[in-house]
């Protein structure tokens, strides 16, 4: 598939088009210090190291997220899968964040990412939408976030989707995002060396406002899976590097809050 010449970047509501130059591969050379990841609840991740500070998927807190601290990381690089409020809310971010809503081929802090256009619900987008996941490389780590992916991936998004490090998948559930074994189903289709549950219910949701079940249904369909191992980290922060993903199988880690 051809790379797309051209890149939009969306600043904090500002549309500006640029020319981009090719991707080249000394452009994005990356070191292997690995990843800092912080989880700010739901689908919002904050991936940290020299290289660059990205948030994906800030949200503003209601529902699922009420008793959540509205995202607003100091980062340089900002992600959103779609326009909901729970994973799409980037306005008045600090430090003016260059901002990708859209699929295509992005290069910015020399890292390529990629949007991939999939469905937020299964009915083909028709109720909510389209979902964009989104890939990059940082840290010498290969990352794909599934934002809140509802549909089956097909052959063409798993070629785009290749074979990551890390995986971020929804499991918990809705018109809107997988389902428990849907996300087993798709963790099989790309087989990541580790994987973080994301999109399920906490006790930061608002009572009677949650459609999501938690993320113990999740955890024990992986049970039954010999090649998938759990381990719980205890807050909401942890540091990856490729030397400590598994050599064989997937590894399902969870934050204890």
């Amino acid at each position: 598939m051809k790379r797309r010449d051209w890149i939009r970047f969306t600043s904090c509501g500002l549309l500006t088009t640029f020319l981009a130059l090719k991707y080249s591969p000394s452009s994005s050379a990356q070191n292997n210090t690995g990843v800092t990841i912080q989880w700010l609840g739901h689908s919002a991740f904050v991936f940290s190291n020299p290289q660059a500070k990205i948030l994906v998927n800030p949200f503003t807190p209601l529902g699922c997220t009420a008793g959540y601290p509205k995202p607003n990381p100091e980062v340089e690089v900002v992600m959103i899968s779609s326009r909901l409020l729970d994973e799409g809310s980037a306005a008045g971010l600090p430090n003016n964040p260059q901002l990708m809503v859209e699929p295509g081929v992005y290069q910015v802090k020399a890292i390529e990412f990629q949007g991939i256009k999939t469905f937020h619900d299964r009915e083909g987008g028709r109720r909510f939408g389209d979902n964009v996941a989104w890939k990059w490389t940082q840290g010498g780590l290969k990352i794909l976030h599934l934002g809140g992916i509802a549909s089956p991936i097909d052959i063409e998004q798993r070629i785009l989707m290749g074979s990551p490090d890390v995986l971020f998948v929804p499991v918990g559930g809705s018109a809107k995002a997988y389902n428990a074994q849907e996300a087993i189903a798709a963790i099989k289709a790309l087989n990541p060396k580790v994987v973080f549950p994301t999109q399920y219910l906490t006790d930061a949701a608002e009572p009677g406002k949650c459609d999501l079940t938690r993320v113990d249904e999740f955890l024990e369909l992986a049970k039954q899976e010999e090649d998938m191992g759990i381990k719980i980290i205890q807050g909401n922060q942890t540091t990856i590097k490729p030397q400590d993903l598994p050599p064989k199988g997937t590894l399902i880690r969870v934050f204890s809050n």
